[in-house]
């Protein structure tokens, strides 16, 4: 009996817990950059000589989604998507270094190139200030011109870079923010071979389809999990009742 209210238990659990997961992927389909987070449910043996005939479920959070979404052009001056694998650097809110995919930038009254949630964008000499009065063109390698709009509109300047990385998959974790950093905690180094488009952005990966689908059947595993909850209640009030006999 104990065997199925375990089973029965830990599944329902690690099904909440997925489903969660799922409604986030969800609510981040439109989200710039966005990647998809990936769960599977696998058993884990309890380790204890009066228990050994039972395990658990749990929900296991296997990896991150790094397949690229669709490349949306909105000509944005600031804006930047990635081509292939790669991420930006940019400056999380206690001053460390992360990542991301989402190239939806704007500037700040102080100049200072910000994602759409408000972080610094890290080039390869810190946060990246923009001159006043000056448009800009981001080239291939991150490289950041700035010509003035007023004046003397011929004279072009390189204002900075953005930092461009592209560690192993395996050397990313996903933070509570969606922001990625490194296992090991110590910045990434800057790889020359990442290239960007400028006035374009990254659309989510997320597969609205698939996740609506995956929510459906999560839903009927967990109902199927609590009926055999109930049937375990069932056959326990049978077998006492036979005892009491």
């Amino acid at each position: 009996m104990d065997k199925l209210i375990y089973t029965a238990m830990s599944g329902a659990k690690a099904i909440m817990s997925q489903q969660t997961s799922v409604a986030n992927n969800l609510a981040n389909a439109s989200t710039s950059g966005f990647r998809a987070e990936l769960h599977r449910f696998r058993a884990v043996d309890i380790q204890s000589p009066v228990s050994h005939t039972r395990a658990f479920v749990v929900d296991d959070s296997v990896a991150t989604d790094f397949r690229s979404g669709p490349m949306m052009k909105t000509d944005g001056a600031y804006d930047a998507a990635i081509q292939g694998a790669g991420m930006f650097a940019v400056q999380a809110p206690d001053g460390s270094e992360a990542y991301t995919r989402n190239g939806s930038f704007s500037v700040d009254t102080n100049g200072v190139l910000r994602t759409n949630t408000g972080l610094a964008v890290v080039g390869d000499s810190g946060p990246i200030t923009i001159p006043p009065d000056n448009g800009i063109e981001i080239g291939q390698d991150g490289t950041i011109t700035a010509t003035p709009t007023t004046g003397a509109r011929n004279a072009a300047n390189a204002v900075g870079r953005l930092k461009l990385v592209n560690p192993a998959e395996a050397d990313f974790i996903r933070g509570e923010d969606g922001l990625f950093r490194t296992a090991t905690g110590t910045p990434a180094a800057q790889d020359d071979t990442v290239k960007v488009v400028g006035g374009f952005v990254e659309g989510s990966n997320v597969n609205v389809v698939e996740q609506m689908v995956s929510m459906v059947s999560l839903a009927r595993q967990f109902e199927m999990q609590t009926k055999m909850l109930d049937m375990a209640q069932q056959d326990d009030k049978a077998a006492t009742a036979i005892i009491a006999r």
